[in-house]
């Protein structure tokens, strides 16, 4: 079992940048591709951005490529994703994820364990 916790989130005008943390603890993260993950209101939850274990890969979805950067520690136990430029389009609860060791990054279903998320509101 792991448990992530999102930290980072809050209110920032468009343009502005903020850092999101995920911290795990339980088994060993390492093991683990992670991924982030939003969902805006009435809207289903969607794919942001994962790396693999040793951090050698990253995927992004097209609407942040450029902007969002995903990244590990693994001597931390974190994962983080830096979002420049941000949009008012980019407002959404943010959630972190384990994936459950398919190569589909992107696909929800895929990743076994979640974190609570963190709210991110851009402002226009």
């Amino acid at each position: 079992q792991v448990q992530l916790v999102e930290s980072g989130g809050g209110l920032v005008q468009a343009g502005g940048s903020l850092r999101l943390s995920c911290a795990a603890s339980g088994r060993t993260f390492s093991n683990y591709a992670m991924g982030w993950f939003r969902q805006a209101p009435g809207k289903e939850r969607e794919f942001v951005a994962a790396v693999t274990w040793s951090g050698g890969n990253t995927y992004y979805a097209d609407s942040v490529k450029g902007r969002f950067t995903i990244s590990r520690d693994n001597a931390k136990n974190t994962v983080y994703l830096q979002m420049n430029s941000l949009k008012p389009e980019d407002t959404a609860v943010y959630y972190c994820a384990a994936n459950s060791g398919s190569y589909d990054y992107t696909a929800a279903h895929t990743y076994r364990h979640w974190g609570q998320g963190t709210q991110v509101t851009v402002s226009s």
